[in-house]
């Protein structure tokens, strides 16, 4: 199995729908950032990206996305550019949306800071390379201000225009439904509704059950 659709866009663009759509349309396993937690290889794959982060020679990406057949969200679209030279036959979809609904998006998800567990001190693989990828090379450190973080997207969705010839590439609003997405990958459009998942509410909600989690797991620990 190789990777067949690379999604270029950032977290909170969409991402999950796409990710569903995709496998929906016969193009799954669909690696997304919500893998790390719902996959039984999930530390494994923690490792793995970790290993990513700080690569001094490029990684196997065979190796990285043994199993999967596309890819989108953070943290391979931080490495479109490379995807896209090492797999040529691979379509590329750009998800965007509103970049200032985008920014206030991940200023209550994935940007939303932890005090318990600030990212730059963490240690565990999953934080250390989300802090690398994400925060340190895809945002200078700053996930934060809001022209910072609003340049940094304009400049990514621009540069990915910019790369890959427009027979290659979909530029996919967020909201737009099955057919740009059938068309450019030549499939037949399905007839249940496109998968809208993830949205602010329910990201947060997941978050809440993982702490939840996390602490009865340390409960039970310190009671045995």
């Amino acid at each position: 199995m190789t990777l067949s659709v690379i999604g270029a866009g950032l977290g909170r663009t969409g991402t999950m729908s796409l990710k569903l759509a995709l496998e929906q349309l016969g193009f799954g396993p669909c690696f997304h950032m919500a893998e790390f937690f719902t996959s039984e290889d999930a530390d494994a794959l923690k490792e793995k990206w970790e290993r990513v982060a700080f690569a001094t020679p490029p990684p196997d990406w065979d190796d990285v996305f043994a199993g999967y057949r596309s890819t989108v969200d953070f943290p391979s679209c931080a490495y479109w550019r490379e995807l896209a030279a090492y797999y040529p036959e691979a379509k590329v979809i750009l998800s965007v949306r509103d970049a200032e609904r985008w920014y206030a998006s991940t200023q209550e998800t994935i940007f939303k800071r932890d005090p318990e567990r600030p990212l730059p001190e963490r240690t565990d693989p999953w934080g250390r390379m989300v802090y690398r990828i994400i925060t340190q090379n895809t945002f200078g450190g700053d996930t934060a201000s809001h022209d910072h973080c609003i340049a940094v997207y304009n400049r990514h969705n621009a540069a990915v225009e910019a790369a890959l010839p427009k027979e290659r590439l979909l530029v996919y609003e967020a909201g737009s439904g099955w057919e740009p997405i059938c068309g450019f990958l030549g499939v037949p459009v399905p007839e249940t509704p496109f998968p809208r998942e993830n949205t602010t509410e329910a990201f947060q909600a997941k978050v809440a059950e993982r702490k939840a989690e996390a602490a009865r797991a340390a409960a039970a620990g310190e009671a045995g």
